[in-house]
């Protein structure tokens, strides 16, 4: 059951990184069942197009492009060709994310330059590729980014993807203001534990980890994707118009039981930590 008008997101264009698995899919289905036409992109062409044929429903299609945010011609040629079979774009979700469980003095550059420059690079060329256009277009516009609850109290073992998400959290901010004159809207959305696969192989990799992760929620459970997904839906709706630079956090208030949703992993031991990296070198 869907709280929203079928129509809610009629005739809307979004744009989705990351968007053929996990917490993008499940946004993109939503917004397809509220009118929305919809692109998704991700660097795995054979995953989108298996994703998009999935997704299309009613005549629908759903359009893809595989691009590495990491790269920002990828980028151009993606709003580019998302434009140019739609006309126009409406709406960009920054969804495509790196993250994985380490004590920070095992981490090489390489491995911070791995999540830095897909969650912080990545999300600021789509950003700036998409904002410039529509700031020559004429075009309204949302943005919304999906960061972390520990974008703004930082968090022990995933250092790398708090500050990039804390970079992200300040673009949201910032554009916010400078970008509003122009129609553009800024908003983000800090999900706690919502189980992916990609995610959940890197960041909770044993049961044991799942249990002390869901202990730490006051509600004592994870989240569910479309919980996520409705969120999202109404953030980018016109319902939402007058939301701008608002960061929604939904995490059955783990944040609130304490800063830093990795800060307990202090008691994992450094052969379980050996035992851990090879079990997330195995994740997706």
């Amino acid at each position: 059951m869907s709280p929203f008008a079928k129509d809610l997101l009629k005739d809307k264009v979004v744009l989705i990184t990351g968007g053929a698995t996990g917490l993008g899919r499940a946004m993109g289905e939503k917004f397809l069942e509220l009118g929305a036409c919809l692109a998704i992109a991700s660097r795995r062409e054979e995953v989108l197009a298996m994703a998009a044929k999935e997704m299309s429903f009613n005549g629908n299609q759903v359009f893809y492009k595989s691009c590495d945010i990491r790269d920002p011609v990828q980028v151009q040629e993606l709003i580019e060709a998302t434009e140019a079979h739609f006309g126009h774009i409406d709406v960009l979700v920054n969804n495509a994310a790196g993250n994985f469980i380490s004590p920070t003095e095992r981490l090489s550059p390489k491995a911070v330059d791995a999540i830095l420059n897909i969650v912080l690079h990545g999300t600021f060329y789509t950003t700036l590729e998409l904002g410039k256009r529509w700031i020559e277009q004429g075009r309204n516009g949302t943005m919304l980014n999906i960061v972390t609850t520990y974008a703004s109290n930082g968090s022990g073992y995933v250092v790398p993807s708090a500050a990039a998400k804390a970079g992200v959290l300040a673009l949201t901010r910032s554009l916010a203001v400078e970008w509003a004159p122009y129609g553009i809207r800024q908003v983000a959305i800090a999900p706690g534990p919502f189980p992916t696969e990609g995610a959940w192989s890197r960041l909770s990799p044993t049961p044991e980890l799942e249990e002390q992760m869901v202990r730490r929620i006051p509600l004592r459970r994870v989240g569910d994707k479309a919980e996520l997904a409705n969120l999202a839906a109404y953030l980018i709706s016109d319902y939402a118009s007058y939301m701008n630079g608002e960061v929604v956090t939904i995490d059955g208030g783990e944040w609130l039981q304490g800063a830093g949703q990795f800060n307990s992993l202090l008691e994992v031991t450094d052969e379980q930590w050996d035992n851990l990296a090879e079990l997330t070198r195995k994740g997706k």
